[in-house]
């Protein structure tokens, strides 16, 4: 699964980075330590301008997906993960991994491996400086107490996708990020691909991560705790 995760980049490289055409305000400050409910960076494509041309969007999102026919958004486990086995059939999902899928951008992510004394706070990144791009799903629920035209009646959310941990990765955690290469941003991104069969063959060409652990401190699980200290290595 993906629990926490950390974006310590600036906006300027993230723009650089993904082709951003459009930016929104209040984009939330880079963090060590981004939890469930935090509101994230997301990017979406929609399509904005009379020649059909999908516009890359950088927005934000709640992390932790709220279905748009949910009466009640508190009540309940955020849906932070979303397993891309059955993406395509739970009634949660499948709308938006037809309609509605974005990127949430991380350098890195945490996991907590057992061990025999404890869990092991384990801090995984790519095998460069990077960016991963975890595969994402967002939907939007309007509050019913909120009339039309409020600038707060509709909350966007958004769920990480996970898969099978690779060998190298499954004696940490059996699940990971759905971590997709530059080659397919487009692709995942593109709000035109709206057919089942055709998200799932994409799922299904996204290659297994090559992801670095790193061992760090037992500071990162609260978070109350902030700071690039929280991904120095420890013994």
């Amino acid at each position: 699964m993906c629990g926490r995760f950390v974006v310590a980049g600036s906006d300027q490289d993230l723009i650089d980075l993904f082709d951003v055409d459009f930016v929104d305000k209040d984009l939330p400050e880079p963090s060590y330590n981004v939890a469930p409910t935090d509101t994230v960076r997301l990017l979406l494509e929609r399509v904005e301008d009379p020649t059909g041309r999908p516009a890359r969007r950088l927005t934000t999102a709640r992390w932790g997906l709220v279905s748009s026919w949910l009466k009640n958004p508190k009540k309940g486990p955020p849906l932070i993960n979303a397993r891309a086995e059955t993406i395509l059939e739970k009634p949660s999902f499948r709308t938006a991994a037809s309609r509605r899928r974005g990127i949430v951008m991380a350098n890195g992510y945490y996991e907590w491996e057992k061990g025999p004394d404890g869990k092991i706070p384990t801090y995984l990144h790519g095998q460069t400086s990077d960016m991963l791009a975890f595969a994402a799903l967002y939907e939007y629920w309007p509050d019913p107490e909120l009339p039309e035209g409020h600038p707060d009646k509709w909350l966007r959310s958004c769920t990480i996708i996970t898969t099978t941990a690779s060998d190298t990765l499954g004696h940490i955690h059996d699940r990971t990020p759905l971590i997709l290469p530059t080659d397919l941003y487009s692709d995942w991104l593109d709000p035109r691909m709206t057919g089942g069969s055709d998200v799932q063959a994409l799922i299904d060409e996204i290659p297994e991560p090559k992801l670095v652990p790193r061992i760090v401190g037992s500071a990162v699980g609260s978070v109350k705790n902030n700071g690039p200290q929280l991904i120095e290595p420890v013994a």
